[in-house]
């Protein structure tokens, strides 16, 4: 069977080609994928090539298919899967394989497995490691969600907290307490917000910041203080740009006190260190933002470390019971990831979008692997509208939903795009 996918050969040399895939094995599963995410590491893989830490190098000799975020329906199950799995059943993937110890990963080291194509070839330890996981939401393009929000469920999981004279480390954020997310307005940071919400263990208060003031306009629409009074939960939105002395601003939000748990989403110094001085005794700080730069550090006070128990967490990436219960939450309708979506495209836009990634604005990049369309800001489907009927469409379909990607734009879009 042929298939269309975007491979990676070096460094921001991205191809959209048409080859042949190899016959299954009894081991092996045959599966379309749908939909997929474009994600920053995607970006970073286009950027470093061979030098990335998850690839088998040589690209210019292996090249892999990218995309890691992806969705879709199994096709055909080769025969010692067949127990498990069957054609037809939708699925989400688990890239994070931790297979035999190594670093692995569909959409970084695999010639036949990768978001951004038609068809793929899942590999028998994809299975192995039970990262093959049954998909049972109504829209493909949460099941592309499902990765980044296990990210957020896997960050919040990472936290922990001690009681005095323990050295036993209670996972999770502190119930009851309070939580600062800061740059926190991105299409990760509204899944964290969302998810300190609507997830496990709930904080009485949040205190989202961020220095650009439509992306706080439009984090505060989607996720209103009132959604979190629902939950017992007060919410403040606060725009630092201007604030001469920030952490005062805080702490004056917090009751005058410091936090017990600050997240940064931004690989920014000023915001780390800004995080640092948030924190109260035993407060964690989470370093959930990706840096490019592998020098990349910042101050962190140690007298703090030694004297008020300050520590630090990170996570990349979550694990396959982070992505269980993302999928859960978004099946029972309790989180809204569709907030992260800003832009949707197809299998041409891809290669282009992932070099660029770090230059477009707006959140998540939703690509239909099987259409051919120019990625386009949801923002902007009215006024691509007045030319194209697709386009007016989506726009009626998207403002009927608070301006979101939703079931209907999907249903409408692979019933009436252009196939690739």
């Amino acid at each position: 069977m042929k298939t269309k996918a975007v491979r990676i050969y070096g460094v921001n040399d991205l191809r959209l080609e048409e080859f042949e895939l190899p016959r299954l094995k009894d081991d092996e599963i045959l599966a379309r994928v749908v939909s997929d995410s474009i994600c920053m590491s995607s970006h970073k893989l286009s950027m470093q090539g061979d030098a990335h830490k998850r690839v088998r190098a040589p690209l210019a000799q292996n090249p892999v298919i990218i995309g890691h975020e992806f969705c879709g329906e199994i096709v055909k199950v080769g025969k010692k899967w067949a127990y498990k799995f069957s054609p037809g059943m939708p699925f989400a993937i688990q890239p994070a394989l931790n297979y035999m110890g190594t670093l692995w990963a569909p959409g970084y080291s695999y010639q036949y497995i990768g978001g951004d194509a038609t068809y793929i070839i899942i590999p028998n330890e994809v299975m192995e490691m039970d990262c093959l996981l049954e998909y049972k939401a109504d829209a493909f393009f949460m099941g592309s969600l499902s990765e980044p929000v296990s990210c957020i469920v896997g960050a919040y999981h990472a936290q922990y907290h001690t009681k005095p004279g323990s050295y036993v480390h209670e996972m999770g954020i502190r119930g009851g307490g309070s939580l600062a997310l800061l740059a926190s307005v991105g299409p990760m940071g509204l899944g964290a917000i969302d998810y300190a919400i609507h997830g496990g263990i709930k904080p009485a208060r949040i205190v989202v910041t961020d220095i650009d003031q439509a992306r706080l306009d439009r984090a505060q629409k989607l996720i209103p203080v009132e959604s979190a009074r629902a939950e017992g939960i007060e919410l403040f939105y606060v725009n630092t740009k201007d604030i001469a002395d920030p952490v005062a601003a805080l702490r004056e939000l917090n009751g005058g006190k410091l936090f017990d748990d600050v997240f940064v989403f931004a690989p920014v110094r000023s915001v780390v260190e800004l995080a640092d001085k948030l924190l109260g005794h035993d407060g964690c700080l989470n370093f959930f933002a990706g840096p490019n730069d592998p020098n990349f550090s910042a101050m962190f006070n140690f007298y703090n470390v030694h004297y008020e128990s300050h520590h630090m967490v990170g996570t990349s990436g979550g694990n396959t019971d982070d992505i269980r219960e993302s999928l859960a939450l978004m099946a029972k309708g309790l989180l809204r990831p569709e907030a992260m979506i800003t832009h949707v495209g197809g299998l041409n836009a891809v290669a282009e979008t992932t070099i660029n990634l770090d230059k477009i604005p707006g959140g998540k990049k939703l690509i239909y692997t099987h259409k051919k369309l120019d990625l386009v800001a949801i923002a902007d489907f009215a006024e691509r509208g007045k030319t194209d009927p697709f386009y007016a469409a989506l726009a009626q379909i998207t403002a009927e939903h608070d301006g979101l990607w939703c079931k209907e734009a999907e249903d409408y879009l692979l019933a009436h795009a252009p196939e690739i």
